[in-house]
């Protein structure tokens, strides 16, 4: 049974500051053929400005959801069966499962931008991968959202 809304979704938006570099982008193109004249000087605005925007947006448009009995995180959709406990980790649990205590085995969708994340294990034997590591803003929200699947 596929209920109709999903009980979790997230975009991973790039933050505000990079549509700024993305104007500064711009005003560099912009620079760069200035002495072209006027035109190509706007068109190296606009252009520069739109490639760019262009790029902050795909990389922005990862989403994470919770829909059905699976997790979805980018491309990756694993069972909610397939995961065990879910661990919500402040800013510098966030730092140290992306670095140091980072298992090179671990599916992880990060965006340093983002300062809180959440680690869920993953219990099924056959598959090698430890544990998914997601960078969320709100990931005392997709844990709830696991546990109510795990429970429904």
């Amino acid at each position: 049974m596929q209920p109709s809304a999903s009980p979790y979704e997230e975009r991973l938006t790039p933050p505000r500051t990079w549509w700024l570099i993305c104007f500064l982008v711009g005003v560099s193109m912009a620079l760069i053929l200035l002495p072209f004249g006027t035109l190509p000087l706007l068109g190296g605005l606009v252009g520069g400005t739109a490639v760019a925007a262009v790029v902050a947006s795909s990389y922005g448009s990862v989403r994470i959801r919770v829909v059905g009995d699976s997790l979805i995180a980018g491309d990756a959709k694993i069972p909610v069966s397939a995961l065990g406990e879910a661990h919500v980790l402040d800013a510098e649990e966030t730092r140290a499962w992306r670095t140091f205590k980072a298992d090179p085995r671990a599916f992880m969708l990060l965006r340093a931008y983002i300062p809180t994340a959440l680690r869920v294990e993953i219990t099924d034997p056959a598959d090698p991968t430890p544990y998914v590591y997601l960078s969320t803003r709100e990931p005392d929200r997709l844990a709830a959202a696991l546990d109510a699947v795990r429970a429904a």
